[in-house]
């Protein structure tokens, strides 16, 4: 794992992206680039990184690609912001075959900020100082991986008391949850990983299955309130809760909540109430649901046509009465669940150009959210942003004129972008999975 140093540049939109030249003889004053906005790249032309957008930035390759992770909340305290950092991560690959696909568990450590660029005029003993202390600043990968049978579509994890598990959602149309504790045990242990990849990996088997599905799925997600407690979506359009029993069990009630007409696309529990859940599917609609009604009447507000197409991913704010929501026609859009049945979002935001991937609030900041496109874009939002009338962007680039006011950045460098999420004890880091890798990211802006 290693800090990317590639020649593009991926900057928040108070200081825009600009395209340069490899070849000489066209190089020419930097212009704005903004992705979906103006001409393309043209020939010979490359996006250079600027470093002093970011305060941390590190990518990593774990072989075959990851089509969803989640953050595992660790014992290291929470709102660190003292570099460098350690993370946990859980997540399942989409590998060429289905015996090829594992489900991992990374520890991402030594993470240090971005470099400042060096001096001008440093001496010899200067630079050997600067190459001792990049490599006391290499950061560090360790992986503890199991074997799975079929391409892994989502990974959730939570704590059920002291017991970490992850649920999993593969293309072979059932839901498998595994414990972790091993897992997390071994990465932090070089001779304990050695004897886990020797002796222990094969061996792993989930300690519960459910099969009930009519086919593979996407949705799913642990009650933050109720331990144990938890949703499954399908393709056919079905969802099934999942109930903790003694024994470390679970029962699954094979009524499914009805409703939905096309794929369920996601799911999320109420924040602040026990038996509320709200999904998003394919048939554009948005719905929210209390499970204390029969599955077939459970289904208490609708929002029949949420986004022009399938809605693909929501998020529940854990501070403020809104739910975030992405779909296939790009948009971000926020609806203030005490209006929900106006059936119109208190906001829409339009900068993806591309099917939006995944959404999610900041656990700290009720204002701000991130978002990932198939555009290959991640985009930071604030609410409470508004544009400065006495600032010069606009009247001296009209690119950005028509920028929605509250986004506050655009990344960009990864390759079919799939989930992100914030580290929810690491205020402002980001962490994301592409066909291109993990990337770890705080930026400027949050």
């Amino acid at each position: 794992m290693a800090a990317r140093k590639g020649r593009r540049r991926t900057c928040g939109t108070g200081e825009p992206m600009e395209a340069e030249s490899s070849d000489a003889r066209t190089e020419g004053p930097a212009q704005v680039y903004l992705p979906g906005r103006g001409p393309p790249l043209r020939e010979g032309e490359e996006l250079v990184m600027d470093e002093e957008a970011y305060v941390l930035y590190h990518r990593a390759q774990t072989g075959a690609p990851c089509l969803s992770f989640d953050i595992v909340r660790d014992h290291l305290g929470d709102s660190r912001t003292e570099l460098p950092l350690t993370l946990y991560l859980c997540a399942g690959t989409q590998a060429e075959s289905a015996q090829s696909n594992r489900l991992m568990m990374l520890r991402m450590h030594n993470l240090h900020g971005t470099k400042p660029p060096p001096s001008e005029g440093s001496d010899e003993e200067e630079e050997e100082e600067e190459e001792e202390e990049e490599e006391e600043r290499k950061p560090q990968l360790e992986l503890a991986m199991v074997p799975h049978y079929g391409g892994i579509n989502r990974v959730r994890v939570s704590w059920l008391g002291d017991e970490p598990v992850a649920a999993v959602w593969s293309e072979k149309g059932q839901v498998e949850v595994f414990a972790l504790r091993r897992l997390l045990q071994v990465v932090a242990d070089p001779q304990a990983l050695a004897t886990f990849l020797r002796d222990e990996q094969a061996r792993v088997k989930p300690i519960f299955a459910f099969a009930g599905h009519m086919g593979e799925g996407f949705a799913l997600d642990w009650s933050p309130r109720v331990s144990g407690r938890l949703l499954t979506g399908d393709c056919q359009k079905n969802i099934h809760l999942w109930t903790p029993v003694d024994g470390g069990s679970w029962h699954v009630d094979q009524r499914p909540f009805v409703g939905h007409t096309r794929s369920v696309e996601d799911l999320q529990w109420s924040p602040t109430e026990d038996t509320v859940f709200a999904s998003c599917s394919a048939d554009a609609s948005i719905r929210i649901w209390d499970i204390r009604a029969a599955p077939g009447k459970a289904c208490m507000l609708t929002t029949a046509t949420a986004h022009d197409g399938d809605v693909n991913v929501i998020s529940w704010s854990r501070r403020e009465p809104f739910l975030l929501s992405g779909g296939d026609d790009g948009a971000l859009k926020i609806w203030d669940l005490r209006q929900f049945k106006s059936g119109s979002p208190v906001a829409t935001f339009k900068q993806h150009v591309a099917p939006v991937t995944s959404v999610e609030w900041h656990p700290q900041d009720s204002g701000v959210f991130a978002a990932s496109g198939a555009d290959n874009q991640i985009t930071q939002w604030d609410l409470a942003v508004e544009r400065d009338p006495e600032a010069g962007d606009a009247e001296t680039d009209p690119a950005l004129a028509d920028l929605p006011q509250q986004l506050l950045f655009v990344h960009q460098g990864e390759t079919d972008l799939k989930e992100l999420h914030w580290h929810p004890q690491c205020p402002g880091v980001l962490v994301s999975t592409a066909l291109s890798g993990f990337t770890v990211f705080r930026t400027v802006s949050v």
